[in-house]
């Protein structure tokens, strides 16, 4: 298991774990504790996840959230107004992306693109997991539906046109049965 505490590594790990949050392969980790030494308690970290592809897809519970997300992008020199609550924000060379819902970016006047829903995959997938993106965006794009995949701590997450939402949740939960 990779472990973390205080800026000491385990046996295994490397300092480009500590930083990054990666575990060694073959790798993986449950839980965290808290670990009292000197009066101090500690916080160790431990990263998490399935990782097993077979088991992903069979546990995968895809939840279509509320709302129409859209992808706005702005410079980095740019405030943001209080009523702009972005669900993702990503810098690049370019500019910065903000995924926010319609009505957000429509108020504040920017423009957008690509109006998508947001199904979510409720298995708490590692980080380190090997084909499980793959596997689901294969099945949307032989059925012809884009998706935008956001790969979080606990959850993949994936952005579909507004108007495929349904049938791509349709997809998913038909191979989720399919295991």
């Amino acid at each position: 298991m990779f472990e973390a505490v205080n800026g000491s590594l385990s046996a295994g790990a490397s300092r480009a774990d500590l930083h990054s949050c990666r575990m060694p392969p073959g790798l993986t980790g449950s839980r965290s504790s808290d670990v009292k030494r000197s009066g101090a308690i500690e916080r160790r970290m431990v990263v998490a996840g399935e990782t097993n592809l077979e088991a992903l897809l069979g546990d995968m519970r895809p939840e279509l959230r509320e709302g129409v997300f859209v992808f706005c992008t702005v410079t980095a020199d740019i405030e943001l107004a209080a009523a702009i609550n972005p669900l993702l924000t990503f810098r690049e060379h370019e500019g910065t992306t903000l995924v926010i819902r319609r009505e957000e970016a429509e108020k504040a006047g920017l423009r957008y693109q690509f109006p998508s829903r947001l199904i979510t995959l409720t298995v708490h997938s590692s980080l380190e997991a090997v084909g499980f993106l793959a596997a689901i965006t294969t099945r949307l794009a032989e059925a012809g539906i884009s998706a935008n995949a956001v790969s979080a701590y606990y959850h993949d997450h994936l952005f579909v046109p507004d108007h495929r939402a349904i049938e791509a949740l349709g997809i998913l939960q038909q191979m989720r049965s399919s295991q």
